[in-house]
């Protein structure tokens, strides 16, 4: 396996899993995290551990970030020396979901300093990241995406989209298309049960048919068995849709579907729904059935 060193900032619930995976796969993996706790326990899996982003960076011929948002990621490249500490030729891969326009002024903001840059951000959640089977949306040079497809070939399934920042509307695209399904999913849920049919059944029902889709799958058993641990949450939720309206107005588009579902989840995480998995939606429009009620 490639002896190029790795660098890994961010090991929160996808990174760690993602900086496993590469671990596994032979590569030389230095972690950081600004919350120490996350990174320490992949010192077992053989990964080195950085007390800083920075020194994490030093010497890595290929940088991920996998962090909250913009702002964070624009704070550890340019405001922590990362962008310093890696020599000309290094690739930033910035796994993070975030505005095309800020990914498009981080590649322009490396190229400057001879550094290479790809937005990719991810979809498949924990369970994705920990299988490997990751989604990997990627907006760049295709000879840059080309140069580490080894590198993410652990973590998943790369696609170029298009040049700098495409990835990330990928991603935003991604992110309505699960927003909108979770919404339907769960509306459906409330018809056929007020009716007095089975949760349960109803989605046994129309498996295989034309609503087949990995949200009714896996969120279907969610809303069935009422588990919301967060594999992605409802304020992460809410963000990314947040990114996605605001895209849309630079582009002089009107998502109305979009806009609907992203009022129910502002409703859902000002209702103290934020943590929860942005499947727990059905909650929310639990509750403002049994409103309507009263």
């Amino acid at each position: 396996m490639s002896g190029r060193k790795i660098a890994f900032l961010g090991t929160g619930l996808m990174g760690a899993p993602m900086a496993r995976r590469l671990l596994a796969a032979g590569f030389p993996v230095t972690v950081w995290n600004r919350d120490r706790s996350k990174a320490d326990p992949l010192a077992d899996d053989g990964a080195t551990l950085a007390a800083t982003a920075a020194e994490a960076a030093r010497g890595a011929s290929v940088l991920f970030t996998m962090l909250t948002n913009g702002g964070a990621v624009s704070e550890v490249l340019f405001g922590s020396g990362v962008a310093d500490a890696l020599e000309p030729g290094a690739v930033v891969i910035d796994n993070s979901s975030i505005s095309p326009a800020v990914a498009r002024e981080h590649a322009f903001k490396l190229a400057e300093r001879g550094i290479r840059h790809i937005d990719a951000p991810v979809s498949g959640g924990v369970a994705g990241a920990m299988a490997g089977t990751l989604a990997i949306m990627a907006g760049g040079d295709a000879d840059i995406i080309d140069s580490v497809r080894d590198v993410m070939a652990p973590l998943g399934r790369v696609t170029r989209v298009g040049p700098s920042g495409t990835g990330q509307l990928a991603k935003l695209g991604n992110q309505q298309i699960v927003a909108v399904t979770i919404g339907a999913v769960a509306e459906a849920m409330l018809l056929v049960e007020a009716g007095g049919g089975s949760r349960e059944a109803f989605r046994a029902a129309i498996r295989g048919g034309f609503a087949e889709s990995r949200i009714l799958d896996l969120h279907g058993q969610r809303m069935i068995e009422r588990n919301f641990e967060p594999g992605g949450t409802a304020r992460n939720q809410l963000k990314d849709l947040d990114t996605v309206l605001a895209a849309a107005q630079s582009l002089s588009l009107h998502l109305p579907l979009t806009e609907i579902v992203r009022t129910e989840f502002a409703e859902f995480v000002e209702n103290g729904g934020g943590e929860q998995d942005h499947s727990g939606l059905l909650q929310h429009l639990e509750d403002k059935n049994a409103r309507g009620k009263a």
